[in-house]
């Protein structure tokens, strides 16, 4: 059953939408997921240095970043493997679409840093590189998928009429 998924998914899905989608992505988020929760002074500095505590994470704080991590985890997970287990399209519209959504929820995060930090690559370090530069190339590839750009018409269903 499994070898038949995946070779539907690569006759359906093209490679780009794949590669990204079940592999760069998931991995990305993995990785956020982990300095989120394993080096969360890091996380911090990199995320405001200013506001940052310069000794010790208030306790309150620890459990909110191990909250993210476990929710980019979970993002992962619903990524890579919801989309990786099927080729049709309309599941792949669905969760495509809600984590477009999440993208603006995650632009949307980073405001109180100044509208700059949405343009001024300059200035971006790590974890703007990931929260916003990744980001809006995760955004811009969904659209593509939304948009139907690169892949094969779908098919028109045909409706039954009722018989009267």
């Amino acid at each position: 059953m499994a070898v038949s998924t995946t070779k539907s998914i690569q006759k359906e899905i093209p490679f780009w939408y794949r590669c990204f989608f079940l592999y760069i992505e998931p991995l990305s988020t993995v990785i956020g997921a982990y300095y989120a929760c394993f080096q969360q002074q890091k996380y911090l500095d990199l995320t405001h240095g200013l506001s940052a505590p310069l000794t010790g994470i208030p306790t309150s704080t620890s459990i909110v970043l191990d909250q993210l991590a476990n929710l980019y985890f979970l993002f992962a997970l619903n990524e890579g493997l919801v989309l990786r287990s099927t080729s049709d399209q309309r599941v792949w519209r669905t969760m495509l679409f809600c984590l477009l959504l999440a993208d603006i929820g995650h632009l949307y995060s980073v405001r109180a840093l100044g509208l700059q930090v949405y343009w001024n690559v300059a200035q971006w370090n790590a974890i703007d590189w990931g929260n916003i530069g990744f980001v809006y190339g995760g955004a811009a590839t969904r659209i593509c998928f939304l948009l139907g750009i690169g892949l094969s018409p779908r098919p028109v269903a045909r409706r039954r009429r009722a018989k009267a």
